[in-house]
């Protein structure tokens, strides 16, 4: 089996099979041998786990999950990729490749059909134009998934893993939090990767909750009403949520004070449970 850490080998299998790298799709292969068992080890995976990869690119992160769990199913958008991925994956019996992209595909009848009987986690490196999207799908599908482990740019590890309610918080910390409980496991320097990309990158985890963080009667209405607080971040949240909604400013503000919160407070000062109230009081 090809050594997909070595560049040379890279280059040598990415000429035969006359395959460049995309900018496009963000493609950023992993070199660095130790990085690829580091995190499937920090997943936790094992014979009792069907893996869903999205973006196996060469399958260097794909051999790893296929020697630890049952079965791995790799969505791969890049069609250039499956006939390079059949010659670096053919040792790998229980690997599959699904041709195409993971927001436009059924994830809940993937997962039926082919980890039937076994607990699911995803583990990915995703590509960093896209990672909130991508994070969001399979959240806010509820898919019978345990966790997630997912290789992205730094900053977005540094906001998506912030507490609400902190300073370094933003939209997406809101609504990770509302579905699960995300960590920052480690970072991973540019030099690991062909071609080194000019950002740092993090592995997180996120681990799914059973049921999600506060109670509220209006799911959508809660991340309309955080998205329009962030949507202006440095003015306080009266201000942003009455424009992002198009609500009278002094409706928001005697929501803020019914829900016991000051009215100039910012938006990352508020928590999910303070937002949650706050959107009640908008409702009545």
């Amino acid at each position: 089996m090809p050594n997909l850490t070595d560049v040379s080998v890279i280059k040598d299998l990415c000429a035969r099979h006359g395959f460049s790298l995309s900018k496009g799709f963000g493609q950023n292969f992993i070199v660095n041998p130790g990085i690829c068992p580091k995190i499937v080890q920090a997943a936790g995976i094992d014979r009792s786990y069907g893996v869903l990869e999205v973006g196996p690119g060469i399958g260097v992160l794909t051999k790893e999950l296929a020697a630890a769990a049952s079965k791995v199913a790799a969505v791969e958008i890049d069609t250039r990729l499956p006939a390079l991925l059949a010659e670096t994956l053919a040792e790998c019996s229980n690997v599959e490749i699904v041709q195409g992209d993971v927001l436009k595909t059924d994830l809940h009848a993937l997962i039926a059909e082919k980890f039937a009987g076994l607990q699911v986690a995803v583990c990915a490196n995703l590509p960093y134009y896209i990672t909130s999207p991508i994070l969001m799908k399979l959240l806010e599908e509820r898919l019978p998934v345990k966790h997630i482990t997912v290789m992205v740019q730094k900053e977005a590890a540094e906001r998506i893993t912030a507490l609400p309610g902190t300073r370094a918080a933003g939209a997406i910390s809101y609504a990770v939090h509302y579905y699960a409980e995300p960590q920052l496991l480690f970072s991973v320097q540019p030099g690991s990767f062909y071609p080194p990309p000019k950002v740092t990158s993090a592995v997180i985890q996120l681990v799914l909750r059973d049921r999600p963080a506060v109670d509220t009667p209006d799911e959508a209405g809660l991340f309309r009403l955080i998205r329009a607080a962030f949507g202006q971040r440095r003015k306080a949240a009266a201000n942003s949520i009455a424009a992002g909604l198009g609500i009278p400013k002094a409706q928001v503000t005697a929501a803020l004070e019914a829900a016991g919160l000051p009215p100039l407070v910012r938006p990352e000062q508020l928590t999910l449970e303070q937002f949650a109230a706050l959107q009640s009081r908008l409702l009545h």
